[in-house]
């Protein structure tokens, strides 16, 4: 894999109007012969091994180019958002006013993302989400200069209903935790499956990172729904699967999620696993030409498999590869740039993806089942889902 300089993120003082905690309008940069690329990710805490294979796939994409943009050198900085929405718009300040950077690749939790969001819509710095869904993000505040590389939070479950209702289960309690990305994967899960004839008979939700499921649980057992249907995610998801085997409601309440449920948690979370049903944008076993030699040389590289996380950050990469070639390296250039990225098609291990008006990718989301620690393609749930982007108004 080819090496390049990595600058992490320095103690020096914030520069300028930084220093005051005010946000500087439309950052300039004059053009240098080395791209400034900033990760803001989680490092630590419940998501960090997703914001690690989110990174691993951005730096295979570029490893690919011979780690230029555009034909020029890359420099990187890293922040470590901690999962915390209160240091958002902080760090986020950091890598732009302090480091510079001429793009921002960031985030996993929806609440962060807001606080990049902030920073990125004042400040002009063109901004790649690798995960986060909140949908304010791609609809009433959209912005020219951010994209989103992953999925909306209701993408996923928009494609759950119908296949739910299909196999008979017409009574449903939803459950997850009570924040941004779980209210939204509701959205897409309601409506979805209230238009195929399902009838959602309790909404269960606990705060997140909140891994105490027992009560909660107990009561899905009281109710006797045909199954539960659930957004969780990273080590929270890995619990709420042996918890929900443990209490023996996976051998008579068939348990479906979206894909997040099961992505990148199958070892932790062993057999109580097995039989889950999910919608997702990626499954490991896509059995194509281009998801088989994807899977092979990211292995190679960093001695792990990858998950849907690997896939986003990769095609975050590509994303901003097809924009940099299009402009030469010259990021400045933005009208050219984003007009490059918005008329871009990925061809991507998930299956080749395009970008919505909103910046959203238009994907097709796979019925999958978890056999034998994989997460198994048994169907296309849905194709070419998009998000509506409801309320965005492009500048």
């Amino acid at each position: 894999m080819t090496s390049r300089r990595v600058v992490l993120t320095r103690t020096a003082a914030v520069i300028g109007a930084a220093s005051t905690g005010l946000l500087l309008p439309q950052i300039v940069r004059a053009q240098s012969n080395r791209v400034r690329v900033g990760f803001m990710l989680p490092y630590t805490g419940t998501f960090a091994q997703l914001g690690v294979a989110i990174e691993n796939g951005v730096r295979m994409a570029l490893d690919e180019q011979g780690g230029k943009l555009g034909g020029r050198e890359v420099d990187f900085f890293k922040v470590d958002d901690e999962s915390n929405p209160a240091k958002g718009v902080e760090n986020a300040q950091r890598l732009v006013q302090r480091d510079r950077v001429d793009v921002l690749i960031g985030t996993v939790h929806s609440g962060v993302q807001m606080g990049i969001h902030r920073v990125a819509r004042e400040t002009g710095v063109l901004n790649l989400i690798p995960n986060a869904g909140v949908h304010a993000a791609t609809r009433g505040q959209c912005a020219p200069n951010v994209f989103r590389t992953s999925f909306t939070n209701s993408q996923p479950t928009l494609a759950l209903g119908k296949p739910m209702v299909d196999r008979g289960h017409k009574r449903a309690v939803w459950i997850t935790w009570n924040y941004a990305a779980g209210d939204e994967a509701f959205e897409g899960f309601e409506q979805s499956y209230t238009a195929a004839g399902g009838t959602i008979v309790r909404k269960l939700g606990l705060p997140f990172p909140n891994v105490e499921f027992q009560a909660l649980l107990t009561e899905i057992a009281s109710l006797r729904p045909d199954a539960v249907a659930c957004f969780f995610a990273g080590a929270g998801a890995a619990k709420f699967l042996r918890d929900y085997a443990a209490a023996g409601l996976n051998r008579s309440i068939q348990l479906w999620g979206s894909g997040f449920l099961t992505e990148g948690v199958l070892d932790a979370a062993g057999d109580a696993a097995n039989g889950v049903l999910t919608t997702m944008h990626y499954s490991d076993s896509l059995d194509t030409p281009r998801n088989k030699k994807f899977r092979l040389e990211y292995a190679k590289a960093f001695r792990m498999q990858p998950d849907v996380y690997a896939v986003q950050g990769y095609d975050t990469g590509l994303l901003l590869i097809q924009g940099a070639n299009a402009v030469g390296g010259d990021l400045s250039n933005k009208q050219a740039l984003y007009a490059a990225m918005r008329g871009a098609t990925i061809d991507s291990p998930r299956g080749k993806w395009t970008m919505s008006k909103a910046h959203n990718p238009i994907q097709d989301i796979y019925l999958r089942e978890v056999a034998g620690r994989e997460n198994k393609v048994i169907g296309i749930a849905q194709k070419a889902v998009e998000d509506p982007g409801t309320g965005c108004r492009m500048a």
